[in-house]
């Protein structure tokens, strides 16, 4: 029995002093750690100084722009804008214009509303001349087919469309249309399809194969 105790009483020493010790060694680690702590925001605050010396420096040498005011470091200075001034000063001017074009229309309505027919004259027969030329472009099945011709590998309809809204930036091409004038294409034996995959793709046809006569659609 006492042979017992006295092990549990060794091994309770031995445990307190490894914990004592263990503790011990914390606290001087707290305290070096503290200490790096210390010594580095001495530095940043050092850096931060010098930063706004340097950045003061550089403003008033005119070397670079001012940094915005939310990326300034604390004691810097804002040099203000000089166009807020412009601004201000064209503010106070306006209504002096406004009122110099009021009076400039009420003396003379007649020429205002010629002035108006003119303009809109031309915007009319520019319109006119947009439309026309736009109807008059080639049509988005011979666009397809000349661009299959010209390929020398099989292309998806994604990138048919692709390539022909880059080539003609003037034109709505949609992947649908250029869809349906494909498969119209192949349904007349005008171009090829295959599929990889789940993919499917479209190429120029054989030179041999048959032609239906059929006109081509005027999808456009």
């Amino acid at each position: 029995m006492s042979e017992s105790t006295t092990a549990a009483t060794d091994l309770t020493s031995h445990y307190t002093a490894q914990v004592a010790s263990d503790l011990e060694r914390n606290i001087k680690e707290q305290e070096r750690i503290s200490g790096d702590i210390a010594a580095l925001q001495q530095q940043l605050a050092a850096l931060q100084h010098d930063h706004a010396v340097l950045l003061n420096m550089q403003q008033a040498l005119g070397a670079a722009p001012a940094q915005p005011e939310a990326e300034a470091p604390a004691g810097s200075t804002t040099v203000p804008a000089p166009r807020r001034k412009r601004g201000a000063k064209e503010a106070a001017e306006q209504p002096k214009r406004g009122r110099r074009s009021t009076s400039a229309a009420r003396r003379a309505p007649g020429r205002e509303s010629s002035g108006r027919a003119a303009g809109k004259a031309p915007a009319r027969a520019a319109g006119g001349a947009k439309a026309k030329g736009t109807s008059e472009g080639p049509k988005l099945v011979d666009l397809v087919r000349g661009h299959l011709a010209e390929q020398g590998e099989p292309r998806s309809a994604a990138e048919i469309t692709r390539a022909l809204g880059a080539a003609h930036p003037e034109r709505a091409v949609k992947i649908t249309v250029v869809r349906s004038t494909l498969e119209g294409l192949v349904a007349r034996n005008r171009a090829q399809r295959s599929k990889q995959g789940s993919s499917v793709f479209y190429s120029a046809p054989d030179a041999t194969a048959p032609d239906t006569g059929e006109g081509d659609a005027s999808a456009s």
